[in-house]
């Protein structure tokens, strides 16, 4: 079985398939239209109304987590790539950040982008002390990765965990940090269009069979909705077959050819230096070939930095453009 892809990909999905496989709930975004767990194959409808956000200094998120700020926060570092989507969905940027996403041309682009501090230590071990430098009013980062700075940054700043396990989630934190800095117009019209983007997508959903895969050699792994949040919206818009196996689990190239795969979106994961893309590397395989996906010409190489990490409205909407184009 694959691993060394599946442990890469730990930090941008797999730290969520707990919560998922609990049942978590989706938070305040979810409508009647929007109910249904991820992949299971329901008509329902995702609705385009949206409810007013209202300012607040206080909320409590999807997943139970309380967040009180004395005054709305200017100043906010992101350790997570969820965090950078927000805050350009609502015209900010971020203090300081380890992501990546913000150099898309669809968010700041590389020029913009470069100007906005990094933080050293990469996305697993970002440094206390760098965040502090830069005496930020909230720090963003990913519950089961950053979790444990929270006593480092206990009485010098606020420590916000996110944990977003779908799409709904990701607007819920869309509206929590919309209301917290005040910007509460600009979380609406983020949420009606992306809601508005994917509603148009369901409506012309393909009948083609889709599949995610990622890695960065012949050890690949498959996104499944259970355990990525793109994925979560292949159903939705596309056939997309593809189930979750556990942390050590995945499928193996005989049974992606089993499928019929009219589509293929591949993420590359880099690790260090960029080393060729992982559809070349699979390409070496007889059986890659046969691929309907690879005979047809459908193979589509995507920026994994908006498709894997991003999972913010954004990035999903840049996910839902990129691949209804390629699914007509």
């Amino acid at each position: 079985m694959p691993r060394t892809a599946l442990r890469v990909r730990r930090w941008a999905a797999i730290a969520v398939l707990g919560g998922l496989l609990a049942g978590c709930g989706t938070g305040e975004a979810d409508t009647a239209e929007d109910a249904g767990a991820p992949g299971n194959g329901t008509a329902a409808r995702t609705s385009t109304d949206v409810r007013p956000i209202e300012a607040a200094a206080r909320i409590t998120d999807a997943k139970g987590v309380a967040v009180s700020l004395p005054k709305p926060p200017e100043k906010i570092v992101c350790l997570v790539a969820l965090c950078d989507d927000i805050l350009v969905e609502l015209g900010m940027t971020p203090t300081a950040t380890n992501s990546q996403v913000l150099a898309h041309p669809k968010f700041l682009g590389e020029e913009k982008a470069a100007k906005i501090p990094v933080v050293p230590g990469g996305f697993l071990s970002p440094e206390v002390e760098a965040i502090l430098s830069h005496r930020p009013d909230l720090v963003i980062g990913l519950k089961d990765t950053h979790g444990k700075l929270a006593p480092a940054l206990k009485g010098a700043t606020t420590f916000w965990p996110v944990q977003p396990g779908s799409w709904q989630d990701s607007v819920g934190y869309l509206r929590d940090l919309a209301a917290l800095t005040g910007r509460t117009e600009q979380g609406e019209k983020a949420e009606k269009a992306f809601r508005t983007r994917l509603a148009q997508a369901e409506k012309r959903k393909s009948d083609k069979t889709a599949l995610i895969i990622y890695g960065s050699d012949e050890n690949f792994g498959v996104a499944t909705p259970e355990t990525d949040v793109a994925a979560g919206l292949f159903p939705k818009i596309s056939h997309y077959p593809w189930k979750s196996r556990g942390v050590d689990g995945s499928y193996s190239l005989e049974e992606i050819l089993a499928r019929d795969v009219d589509v293929l979106f591949v993420e590359t994961l880099s690790f260090g230096a960029p080393d060729g893309k992982l559809s070349d590397k699979l390409a070496e395989n007889p059986l890659w070939s046969r691929i309907p996906a690879v005979k047809n010409g459908k193979v589509i190489e995507v920026d994994s930095e908006v498709w894997a990490k991003g999972r913010g409205t954004r990035s999903l909407g840049v996910v839902l453009d990129e691949a209804t184009a390629a699914l007509r």
